[in-house]
């Protein structure tokens, strides 16, 4: 299936000089700005996977991953694009739907990558259009935040240790950037769809945020059924490292973690907002663990 590149022909998007308000329009136009105007246009049909030792293909192959990511990516496409139908503003929309291009495009490199390196996915489910949109974004646009925090640091973790080639890193680079621009307009989204939205409306969208974060942290500590490829597919963010053959204490891969969310977010506009729930909960649970010895 091709991917059908979205409209990005626009007007110049002007946002003034200085602080801007939380919840204006300079801010909509701010992060709406960032994530047009940073849009890589590589294309997932022309990348040149790189041959691999067999010991590292075999290594890949056998990560309990590549199902419920192939699917997450494909259901994230949905989701995003089933708001964007719903965003009044025509700046936000067409923001929206180059996110879900992203999100649509990450499950073409994925499964460009498991035919290369010959990995066997099970069937996909059908992918209903969600009931409530806003809901649907909302879902994927925390669950990537939580999710990119640790990808951001095992993905460094594997590129300084050397355990895949350096091309298979640099092949995943723009795929692992865009994640954070997702998650960078997504906290700014909801800052600003907060404040824009009617009072009424307020308590109830607050329970509906809650009500997220609870199914993704059950999710994550494998209380809640088995959702997309089990819990050992779902519990891959704490035990990663592990699994890919990095020998990285907690504490290190934490510390990793911090440091590369910094760095990766640190180089966009200061005036926008960062994550800031996971790299706390992070920092509480760090307070406890040792720290690595220095060598």
């Amino acid at each position: 299936m091709t991917l059908a590149v979205p409209n990005l022909s626009f007007e110049p998007i002007a946002v003034p000089e200085g602080q801007i308000r939380l919840g204006s329009h300079d801010h909509l136009r701010l992060f709406c700005k960032t994530l047009l105007t940073t849009f890589n246009p590589y294309r997932p049909a022309v990348i040149d996977w790189p041959k691999l030792e067999p010991a590292t293909q075999d290594l890949i192959i056998s990560l309990p991953i590549w199902d419920i990511a192939v699917q997450t990516e494909n259901r994230a496409g949905l989701w995003v694009g089933s708001y964007a139908v719903k965003a009044a503003d025509p700046l936000l929309k067409q923001a929206i739907e180059l996110n879900a291009f992203e999100e649509r495009r990450h499950r073409h490199v994925l499964a460009n990558l498991v035919e290369a390196y010959g990995i066997t996915l099970k069937p996909e489910p059908a992918y209903p259009a969600p009931k409530d949109p806003e809901w649907a974004f909302v879902q994927v646009g925390y669950s990537e935040c939580i999710d990119s925090f640790f990808a951001f640091g095992l993905f460094e973790s594997a590129r300084r240790t050397g355990f895949f080639p350096p091309e298979l890193v640099d092949t995943f680079e723009p795929v692992i950037a865009e994640e954070g621009r997702h998650i960078l307009f997504f906290v700014n989204w909801i800052a600003w769809h907060r404040r824009a939205m009617p009072l009424w409306r307020r308590p109830w969208f607050e329970l509906k945020v809650a009500a997220i974060w609870a199914t993704l942290i059950l999710e994550r500590i494998g209380i809640a059924s088995n959702i997309g490829g089990g819990e050992k597919a779902s519990n891959f963010t704490v035990n990663g490292a592990e699994q890919l053959g990095v020998d990285i204490t907690p504490a290190a891969l934490l510390d990793l973690c911090l440091a590369e969310n910094a760095r990766r977010l640190g180089g966009y506009d200061s005036r926008l907002l960062r994550p800031t729930f996971v790299p706390a909960m992070v920092r509480l649970v760090r307070r406890f663990l040792p720290s690595p010895r220095k060598t």
